[in-house]
């Protein structure tokens, strides 16, 4: 394993499978180790030799943030400091510092104004209409009016909660990251549940789009600081993990093409004024032949390594261009590959859409597939063991909970 010496240094804030494969490209495209920033170490970042790890307690707190990236500045005063988030948290924590921050360290964030109209709901609705993104229905429920309330649209609805930095410290028997209610009286019971917690926060509510998982799309987009978008890569997730926790993240995606919506997105991002990495998450809506937008993050998205393994090295856009100062021109990606976190008998078994597993069989075959957190180059029997339990894991998640959205445990 060599590692080169470089003028600049990614620092990446969390620990998780995200940071893992953020780090794998880094270290693929330049030889160098980022330092890896955490509350507590998580499975996928442990025992590897492809990047260093510092715990900070609390780090995603307000109070503790800024002086705490202050002081790991000040351990690398030769360095340029490139500054990535891995999670939802740490973007906006990110983002709302980001003036202290610019003192330290390299930004590729937008500001706190403009996160704000694309993250505050009532916003981010009236942006879907002025670029005829269309959307799933949707409404809010409290604390206060949820035993009165009747959802706008038809069952099943999605109830998710909307600060998820409350929802995850509350517990409550049948919690879940996302629930499906078939009806009033499943709604009322798992309304009752949340809210008999410590959770009182406003909960959304979803017009469920049909469809399996494969009628999921992920894109993930770098726009340069020129404020011209650089890569677009476009995902169809074949399987999303289906565990309390896991609900909604994807576990296997094959890279795909639609020149008419990356276009859509494209003039969408240059024309907000928006720079750095986005992450797309929509449905193909059958009824309408649409696809409906659910949210856009700040960020990567946490399975965004299925870019890097198609070709596209993510993370060498935003340090060509910010630290290295090299030109680039558009790509949307089209070569095709397989990401997966899971074994592949468990792909198999449990995704439904017959011409996509095919289509996986085939890359698979090819040699075009791609699990982020089992690198040779990064492989010790201590990392090997956990990763295999982890992996084997799997079987015994989607037994138990694959297709259980609601309060039974």
């Amino acid at each position: 394993m060599v590692v080169k010496e470089q003028p600049f240094l990614p620092i990446l804030l969390g620990s998780d499978m995200n940071a893992y494969g953020m780090a794998r490209a880094f270290y693929e495209a330049y030889g160098l180790k980022p330092l890896v920033l955490g509350r507590s170490h998580l499975t996928a970042t442990q025992d590897s030799r492809i990047l260093h790890f510092q715990q900070i307690e609390n780090l995603n707190s307000q109070d503790v943030f800024v002086g705490a990236m202050e002081k790991v500045a000040k351990q690398y005063p030769d360095k340029k400091l490139l500054l990535l988030a891995c999670g939802d948290d740490y973007a906006k924590l990110i983002i709302k510092n980001k003036p202290a921050l610019q003192q330290w360290f390299t930004v590729p964030y937008i500001d706190e104004s403009l996160m704000d109209e694309i993250l505050l709901k009532e916003n981010f609705y009236k942006m879907c209409e002025k670029y005829d993104f269309k959307y799933p229905g949707t409404t809010t429920v409290t604390a206060e009016n949820y035993e009165q309330f009747t959802p706008p649209f038809e069952y099943p609805i999605i109830l998710k909660a909307s600060n998820s930095v409350e929802y995850w410290a509350c517990s409550f028997p049948g919690k879940k990251k996302v629930f499906i209610a078939h009806d009033e009286a499943e709604k009322t019971a798992i309304l009752k549940a949340i809210y008999s917690s410590s959770y009182q926060d406003t909960m959304i509510v979803q017009e469920f789009i049909p469809g399996d998982d494969s009628y999921m799309r992920v894109l993930n987009a770098y726009v340069g600081k020129d404020g011209k978008v650089k890569l677009m890569c476009l995902g169809n997730p074949i399987l999303e993990e289906h565990s309390p926790e896991g609900i909604g993240s994807y576990a296997a995606i094959v890279t795909t093409y639609d020149k008419e919506l990356m276009d859509q997105v494209r003039f969408f991002l240059e024309d907000i004024g928006y720079t750095g990495f986005a992450n797309f998450d929509m449905k193909y809506d059958v009824r309408d032949k649409q696809y409906k937008l659910f949210e856009i993050n700040l960020r990567n998205g946490r399975s965004s390594y299925y870019v890097t393994a198609a070709g596209y090295n993510l993370m060498k856009y935003v340090a060509d261009d910010h630290m290295l100062d090299i030109k680039q021109n558009l790509t949307y990606a089209q070569n095709e590959h397989l990401w997966m976190i899971i074994p592949k008998g468990v792909l198999f078994k449990y995704a439904s859409n017959e011409k996509l597993k095919l289509k996986a069989k085939s890359l698979i075959r090819e040699g075009k597939y791609t699990n982020s957190l089992f690198f040779n180059q990064d492989m010790n029997a201590k990392r090997w063991t956990k990763l295999t339990l982890n992996s084997l894991n799997y079987y015994r998640k989607y037994k138990k909970y694959f297709n259980n959205k609601g309060l039974s445990e």
